[in-house]
Order: C-alpha cells, then structure tokens, then sequence
C-alpha cells in the first residue's frame, strides 16, 4: 500500500499516515464544489462523492448506475445494486429511464469513472490488459462507463497507480471513447469528456476536445520529473505545476469515522 506522510498544519502529531486511498478520495472530494449531480462509480468514486457531500458540496445529487438518484445510504454500498442505497434515496428509475432521460438527456454534471488504462486523450480501458484473444487480464468491461463518458458533462477519472503500464500511449483496448476519437468516428458526445486525472502522483487536467491531458499538479514530495517517467507518453505540463494541499485532519476524521468507518473502500 501507497503511504504518504501527513504534514498537515491541523493533524495531530501522532496521527496515523494517510493511506493512497484516503488521499485520492479526499483530492478527488474537492474537484467536486459547485456541482450539482454527479453519476458516481462503487469504488473510490463512491467515497470522494461522499465526502464531498460533507464538505465541499452539500447540495450534491449522488446518481448511481443501477438507477438510485439522489442516494442518501445510511452505509456506504458495497456494490450498485446494494439495497442500502435505495432507503431514503430521491428516485428509483428503471436503467431505460436512467440512461435514456437522465444521462442523455444531458442531467449529469460529473461522471466520476475509475480504469485500468488511459491514453493523453483521456480515452479509458476497464475490458481487458493484454491481447482481447488471450488476455493476461480479464476486466469487469464497461458497465455504463461509455453513456457516462458520451453523456455527462465532463468525467473525472480516479487512478490508484500511475505507472506507464496504466498511462499508455496506446490502449490494449478501448471500452469508453473520449470525444476526440468519438468524433473521428462520426459520433458526435454531448460532454467534455475527461477532464481531470486524479492520481497517487499528482493531477492532470485537458479542456475538452483537442486538448491532451497535461500535469497541473503534483502531491507533497513528488517532482515533475517523476511523473514524466510513470507517464507512458511525452506528459505536457503547465507552466505553474501546483502542489496539492494534503488531507487536513478535519477530511480524514470524516473519511475514517463517518464515510468509510467499516473500511468498505478504505485500504
């Protein structure tokens, strides 16, 4: 497990280190202000939607594939199909109506997406590693990742390893087309497609079509240099790299006691 030390000004000193996940969860939270509905994946996903719920955005409409919109679970939802997430949720829609009238028809502010592969495109693969005949690896596919990414207004993508293996130049497989290569098809997305990258390693960030992704920022004792050589491509980077403020201490007791006490996601 990825650790990173915690050198927040309101930890207190004997404070446990933050862990990978708790990092990308609480970064990933805060990418989340100001926006209204975002279609959330099980996983890191669910937890950064969560979090930011309470604290960056109070107001946030958690949708979820399995056609709960508006999910006020008492207990973070081990798959999307978990019956937690029906009580108390807004609506309960069949997957037509979710995908055909809420998806498409442009209701998604943010698709929070997790993958096993991504290009400079953004262009994503959750269905295989390896030859599609004779994989080394086997992956869960699509889901609704491509309505997701075709429809939502941007995607977000959270990566637990930046590696070259997993920032490639060129995908093993692509499961979800970012609207560049959308677009070189005839196929024409109503979103932005990925929009922002969300690793153990820092942030990347791209405007929309035509732009590749580039680094803005990087996490507390990581240089640019090493994220140019996980990194599977020539990595644009800004002029002004920031440096990603760390969990506070106020963001871990949330994670750790209200979100994710049982450590569904949590590792």
């Amino acid at each position: 497990m990825t650790t990173v030390t915690m050198t927040t000004t309101d930890a207190a000193p004997d404070a446990p280190e933050v862990t990978s996940s708790e990092l990308l969860a609480v970064v990933a939270s805060r990418a989340l202000v100001g926006r209204r509905t975002v279609f959330a994946g099980i996983g890191l996903p669910t937890l950064a939607a969560s979090l930011a719920h309470l604290t960056v955005a109070p107001g946030l409409e958690i949708v979820y594939e399995s056609g709960v919109c508006g999910a006020h679970p008492s207990h973070l939802p081990e798959t999307i199909a978990d019956a937690v997430l029906i009580t108390g949720a807004e609506a309960v829609l069949t997957i037509p109506a979710l995908f055909g009238y809420v998806l498409q028809g442009g209701h998604i502010d943010v698709g929070f997406l997790g993958a096993a592969q991504i290009d400079k495109w953004g262009n994503l693969n959750s269905s295989v590693i390896g030859d599609w005949h004779s994989p080394g690896v086997r992956l869960p596919g699509s889901g609704g990742a491509m309505e997701v990414m075709a429809n939502a207004r941007e995607v977000f993508v959270v990566m637990r390893r930046h590696t070259p293996r997993s920032f490639t130049e060129e995908l093993d497989f692509c499961t979800s087309s970012g609207p560049d290569r959308a677009l070189a098809d005839g196929i024409r997305p109503l979103g932005a497609g990925v929009t922002r990258v969300i690793t153990d390693l820092g942030v990347l960030e791209r405007r929309g079509v035509g732009d590749e992704l580039r680094l803005v920022a990087v996490h507390p004792g990581v240089t640019v240099d090493q994220v140019r050589e996980a990194t599977g491509w020539d990595l644009k980077v800004a002029e002004d790299v920031t440096v990603v403020a760390p969990p506070s201490d106020s963001e871990l007791r949330l994670l750790r006691e209200d979100v994710d006490p049982d450590r569904v996601y949590l590792r």
